[in-house]
């Protein structure tokens, strides 16, 4: 005598996600998301400070060598407008070279704009200084007046730049608050 066992039918496999399973999901990522948030926002904040520190350091440095090699006196000028903030390079006096609204320098009465640099007011960064504008000698390579440039971001962390007589630019972070660069 044979006996035929019953097999129970195997289930057919589940796809996709339940409902409930959905909405936790859900639930999770946007609880990451909150907590991400403000961190991303101060990292972007960070780095956008840290490149235009960067940028003037290097235009500072650039500016000191091109008055050597023109052997012509040459400038980096701030401008600080409603909707940006930016500095040229330049020959001429300081008031010659100001920012367009957007793209290169505006010059006039024979004044050679080298290279602009415009920070826009939603990077939420701003360049700030004691002096509008410094002179490099093509003899020396000095600067004349002696300066501080600093660079802050919305959150008021900042990097200045020190401009001594002889030219010599010196970057620090006053308090710390901008990782990388050094203490002031």
């Amino acid at each position: 005598m044979e006996t035929k066992q019953l097999q129970a039918s195997k289930p057919g496999r589940q796809r996709g996600l339940t409902l409930v399973e959905a909405t936790i999901v859900l639930a999770v990522i946007a609880t990451v998301a909150a907590t991400a948030a403000p961190s991303m926002a101060s990292l972007i904040d960070g780095r956008r400070l840290a490149a235009a520190a960067t940028q003037l350091a290097s235009d500072l440095h650039l500016v000191r060598s091109e008055a050597v090699s023109r052997n012509r006196a040459v400038r980096l000028s701030v401008h600080a407008g409603a909707d940006a903030t930016c500095w040229v390079l330049h020959t001429g006096a300081a008031a010659q070279c100001s920012c367009g609204p957007v793209g290169p320098a505006v010059c006039t009465g024979g004044a050679l704009e080298i290279k602009t640099s415009i920070w826009r007011r939603d990077t939420r960064v701003t360049i700030e200084g004691n002096v509008a504008s410094i002179v490099f000698d093509p003899m020396q390579g000095t600067a004349s007046p002696t300066g501080t440039l600093r660079v802050v971001d919305a959150r008021g962390r900042a990097v200045q730049h020190v401009v001594n007589v002889m030219g010599r630019v010196r970057s620090c972070s006053p308090d710390g608050a901008v990782p990388g660069w050094r203490v002031c």
